[in-house]
C-alpha cells in the first residue's frame, strides 16, 4: 500500500488531484489525514470530521478500461468496499444512493469521487471517503450523523480500519477491472438504503410513494411509484423523505 500521511489538508481529495499533477503516482495512491479543514461532499455539501477521530482519505485510480458512460460503476466498488469494510464491526449498514453509507436511518460515512477523461474514456479518479469512526459529538447541521463508536459503544483503531478500507475497495476494484460487473452491480443493488418494498420521496413536483427499480451505470435513480409510474432521477433531484 502506497500511503502517503499529511497532518491537515484542506482536502484529500484536492491534494492527492494536485500531488498526482506533479509526479507520477501509482494506482491505488491513498492520501490520508488527520485533520481535514474543507472537507467536500457532493453537490459542494461540507464533511465535518474531528481531527484524529476519523478516516479522512482519498484514493488514485486509473480507470481508462471504463466508458464515462459508466463512471457510476467506480461509485458503487467505493461503497462496497465502505460497506464491507463497517460491516466487520456492525450490522445494518446499507449504501444511500447516490454517495452515502447508512447505519440504520444515519449516516456513518460518505463518498466523493472525481474524475478527468479524454474522449470517451476516464484517465483518472480520485475517491475520497469519510467515515465516522470514534467521534461523539457533532457540531454541523449534516442530518442524523452517527459513527462507529457511537454504535458500538468502544473505540476503534482507525489505522486498522484504514488497511481493512483501501483492502476492500482494490478487491472490488480489481473485480471491476476483470469484468465482473454483474456480480458488482447485484452486490450494489442487495446492499442499497431501503431496496425492498415503497417508500416516500420527494421531487420538484411534491412527494410520491415509489420503490427503488435500479440504479444504471450512469448513476440514475430509477424508480418505480405505487401508481406503477416509471421515473428516472439524477444527483439531487429526488430526496428520500
Amino acid at each position: 500500500m502506497n500511503i502517503i500521511r499529511v497532518e491537515s489538508v484542506a482536502s484529500t481529495n484536492s491534494f492527492l488531484k494536485d500531488l498526482s499533477c506533479n509526479r507520477i503516482l501509482e494506482e491505488g495512491t491513498v492520501i490520508v489525514t488527520r485533520k481535514q479543514t474543507e472537507g467536500k461532499g457532493q453537490q459542494g455539501n461540507s464533511w465535518e470530521s474531528e481531527a484524529g477521530k476519523n478516516i479522512t482519505c482519498s484514493i488514485l485510480l486509473y480507470p481508462s478500461f471504463l466508458p464515462i458512460r459508466q463512471f457510476f460503476l467506480l461509485s458503487e466498488v467505493t461503497g462496497l468496499g465502505v460497506k464491507e469494510t463497517l460491516d466487520k464491526y456492525t450490522g445494518d449498514i446499507t449504501i444511500k444512493w447516490p454517495n452515502d453509507l447508512y447505519y440504520s436511518d444515519r449516516k456513518i460515512a460518505g463518498i466523493l469521487i472525481e474524475n478527468e477523461w479524454i474522449g470517451s474514456k476516464i484517465t483518472g479518479s480520485v475517491a475520497g471517503i469519510g467515515i465516522n469512526i470514534n467521534q461523539e459529538r457533532f457540531l454541523s447541521d449534516a442530518p442524523h450523523p452517527v459513527s462507529l463508536k457511537q454504535i458500538t459503544g468502544k473505540d476503534h483503531d482507525t489505522e486498522t480500519l484504514l488497511e481493512e478500507l483501501i483492502r476492500n475497495i482494490l478487491f472490488r476494484y480489481e473485480q471491476l477491472k476483470a469484468g465482473n460487473t454483474e456480480t458488482l452491480i447485484r452486490m450494489y443493488h442487495e446492499s442499497l438504503y431501503r431496496k425492498t418494498g415503497f417508500h416516500r420521496y420527494e421531487d420538484n413536483t411534491g412527494t410520491f410513494n415509489a420503490r427503488i427499480d435500479r440504479v444504471s451505470d450512469d448513476g440514475l435513480l430509477h424508480l418505480v411509484t405505487d401508481r406503477q409510474d416509471k421515473r428516472s432521477y439524477s444527483f439531487k433531484n429526488v430526496r428520500f423523505v
